[in-house]
């Protein structure tokens, strides 16, 4: 099959999704070493140049400490430079290993090529030379007018959300708004928070 093109720089956590993005992208791939980036200046500092000339797109496996790792990556780059692509909460194992992961979440490696397209366009990657970013018209107090957010049951719902839309349980209510901005319109997102 032919490799996509990506635009921006990918940001992973270890080798074994560098090497399943590589079968399935064209793009350059840089990993965290996992919690290694913590204490890794020089790593960081080179996505921080790599941000700057390129931009990145940050997916990292969506447990817990996937989401510890993203953390510190947003927290330390100019949040314009920054896509970030989340993978979906699959139960499972990696082939490679032999008992599930602590949480029991297929990680990066273990997604098939069409869930890490579709985490890539979702993220408003440029693919192949096109921009694949949604409206971006979704604010913080439509998240509370739902009542996704600041409100009694937000957390209930936005789980639901969560699990309709095939998104991480842990997005926390900031990182799901820069999700449903790349997703969704407030049309649409109206209409599934009425379904539910």
């Amino acid at each position: 099959m032919e490799k996509i093109k990506v635009s921006e720089v990918l940001v992973v956590e270890g080798r074994y999704d560098l090497n399943t993005l590589k079968q399935v992208f064209d793009a350059t791939i840089v990993t965290t070493e996992g919690f290694g980036i913590f204490n890794d200046s020089e790593k960081l500092d080179l996505i921080r140049r790599l941000a700057q000339k390129r931009g990145v797109v940050i997916l990292t496996d969506s447990d817990g400490a996937g989401f510890v790792i993203r953390s510190k990556l947003k927290s330390s780059l100019d949040p314009a430079l920054v896509k970030h692509a989340y993978i979906p909460d699959v139960a499972g194992k990696e082939r490679r290993k032999r008992t599930r992961s602590k949480e029991g979440k297929l990680g990066v490696e273990g997604m098939d090529r069409e869930v890490l397209i579709q985490a890539l366009r979702r993220s408003g990657a440029t693919l192949d030379g096109e921009s694949t970013a949604g409206a971006g018209d979704i604010t913080k107090a439509d998240l509370y007018a739902l009542g996704l957010s600041g409100r009694p049951g937000s957390a209930e719902k936005r789980q639901e959300l969560l699990r309709r839309m095939d998104l991480p349980e842990h997005l926390s209510p900031n990182a799901l708004l820069d999700v449903l901005n790349i997703l969704t319109t407030r049309e649409a997102l109206e209409a599934l928070c009425q379904s539910m």
